[in-house]
């Protein structure tokens, strides 16, 4: 059996089917299979396809239900950032605005040679939004980094 993604993010969320159709509006994703809970009221299993690449998303189940993944509210933060590789950060972090999101680090060109921000989703999940605008080599990075942490003090 052949498996496209041998990592597959699964965000846990407070309104499953309002994450799907967030992450299809903002950055673009398909909707792949939807797995309501038996009463209709949870989303158990539901997959976004971007790029070919799948994430599961579901809602949050207490533990009586065989939930043990919490939300970033329920944990009061999160221990993840997903980054996102786009065509372009500011109009991307611009929608996920309009549709709910936050800014946590306004979208900047930055020492690895890309436009960078970060978003928090009305969800609760940080994204990392990079545009990559030039390659660079390891030794062009670290000068780079040198100079912006140096000018940042």
């Amino acid at each position: 059996m052949h498996r496209k993604d041998q990592f597959v993010p699964h965000l846990v969320v407070a309104n499953g089917l309002a994450a799907l159709e967030f992450y299809k509006e903002v950055f673009g994703a398909e909707e792949g299979h939807r797995m309501m809970s038996p009463d209709g009221k949870k989303l158990m299993h539901g997959e976004i396809i971007l790029d070919g690449h799948t994430c599961f998303v579901s809602d949050e189940f207490d533990n009586s239900e065989g939930g043990t993944c919490k939300t970033p509210q329920t944990l009061g933060g999160t221990c993840v950032r997903i980054t996102l590789m786009v065509d372009d950060a500011d109009v991307l972090v611009e929608r996920a605005l309009a549709a709910g999101a936050r800014v946590l680090m306004p979208v900047q060109n930055l020492f690895w040679g890309a436009r960078y921000g970060k978003i928090a989703d009305p969800f609760g999940h940080e994204w990392g939004i990079n545009q990559q605008l030039k390659e660079q080599s390891s030794e062009e990075t670290q000068a780079a980094a040198d100079e912006y942490f140096v000018k940042d003090k």
